[in-house]
């Protein structure tokens, strides 16, 4: 089972030490369908179905805690219950790098509602570990729609409809959020609106609104250690039971680091549906594939990390897994982002991986493409988006 690396501010002692997560072993506790269109502080989930130590009486499970607060924040615009869900001193990670505090939650929210105040938030998986003693950890996918009828950073209205979806990875204990890492597919919300993303991004980049990644907290991937040439981890004999630590973290680095693009062969379903950052999206192992090739080609130096990774399920449901992994490069080659700017970028991703017989049948994957894009932009030219 996955280490927990980050200590956690406020829990008990003042630190949560780091330690193995408890996964949840079936999909019991799981979202089911409808469970995004909740209303209010009405408890429609019933009686507690597992133990929720500290948190309001009103939430059954993990599950329910997480799709009801987003609700309740975004739709019924109780934006300021926030304050009761959120850490004074919470860490935010997001398509345009580290924030601190509560405030900045607060009042980034705000302005998005008010940029788009018919948005409705859907959920469409949950994936969580760990329990109310050690701290929850969960992987909220959720689908946003609405109407572009307020100004925002980007400028006017556009009366455009909205039509995403987001990826949201929080650390939780005693019903406060201590940690979150969201992606909010800034690229594809930009595209739906007719806002040209690498304008933007560059718009961004001059404002400052990029992190130097000499400030960065984050190290940089080790893929060749000591100078030698990178070794590859040996996948997992599954037949005995599905290793899926095992398996995600030789997934990542035999395909990003070893650079062996067979491993997808591998490890996915023939038949694998795949969506990916800024609507991306494929069928099959060859568009999988095609996209490791385009991160490669852009990023010849690339290094990818796994961070977290932790699931629920068993072999013969099947698993849901979530991922939280990062990478660096330099932008030398012909690639996702048009002309080489010579220039080093950081990358940082989500994936939702679903599992049957041994094999990924299923992947959702976002990253901090729009960050990405100002980390290379520059004023007398930068990449296209591809």
């Amino acid at each position: 089972m996955t280490e927990v690396s980050e200590q956690i501010a406020g829990s008990p002692g003042g630190t949560m030490e780091p330690g193995k997560r408890t996964m949840p072993s079936d999909f019991s506790i799981a979202v089911r369908p409808g469970s995004g269109a909740t209303l209010g502080g009405v408890n429609y989930g019933g009686e507690r179905r597992q133990s929720m130590e500290g948190f309001e009486d009103t939430y059954t499970d993990i599950v329910d805690y997480i799709v009801r607060i987003t609700h309740r924040i975004w739709e019924d615009q109780d934006v300021g219950y926030i304050y009761d869900t959120y850490s004074p001193g919470c860490r935010l990670y997001d398509d345009s790098g580290f924030r601190y505090g509560v405030e900045s939650l607060v009042n980034g929210t705000m302005q998005s509602i008010n940029a788009f105040p018919d948005c409705r938030h859907y959920a469409d998986d949950v994936i969580w570990a760990g329990s109310d003693t050690e701290g929850f950890v969960t992987s909220h996918r959720a689908i946003n729609i609405g109407h572009h009828t307020g100004p925002w950073r980007w400028g006017p209205p556009t009366g455009r409809r909205l039509e995403t979806w987001v990826m949201a990875n929080c650390v939780v204990w005693q019903n406060e959020i201590f940690e979150e890492w969201v992606l909010y597919n800034t690229a594809a919300k930009l595209q739906k609106l007719g806002i040209p993303v690498v304008e933007a991004a560059r718009t961004y980049a001059r404002e400052g609104g990029v992190t130097p990644l000499t400030e960065r907290q984050f190290s940089e991937a080790h893929r060749l250690d000591g100078g030698r040439k990178p070794m590859p981890i040996p996948e997992p004999d599954n037949r005995a039971g599905f290793d899926v630590e095992g398996t995600v973290r030789a997934l990542f680095h035999n395909t990003y680091n070893r650079r062996d693009l067979s491993t997808i062969d591998r490890v996915y379903a023939d038949n694998v549906r795949w969506h990916g950052t800024t609507n991306r999206a494929g069928y099959g192992r060859s568009d999988v594939r095609a996209m490791a090739r385009g991160l490669l080609a852009t990023f010849p130096d690339l290094g990818v990390q796994v961070d977290e990774v932790y699931w629920m399920g068993n072999d013969t449901d099947g698993y849901s897994i979530s991922a939280r992994w990062s990478g660096i490069g330099t932008h030398r080659g012909f690639g996702l982002y048009g002309k080489p700017t010579g220039k080093r970028a950081h990358l940082w991703g989500i994936s939702q991986l679903y599992v049957m017989n041994g094999r990924i049948v299923e992947e959702w994957s976002l990253f901090n493409e729009f960050d990405v894009i100002a980390q290379l932009v520059s004023e007398d030219g930068g990449p296209e988006l591809l």
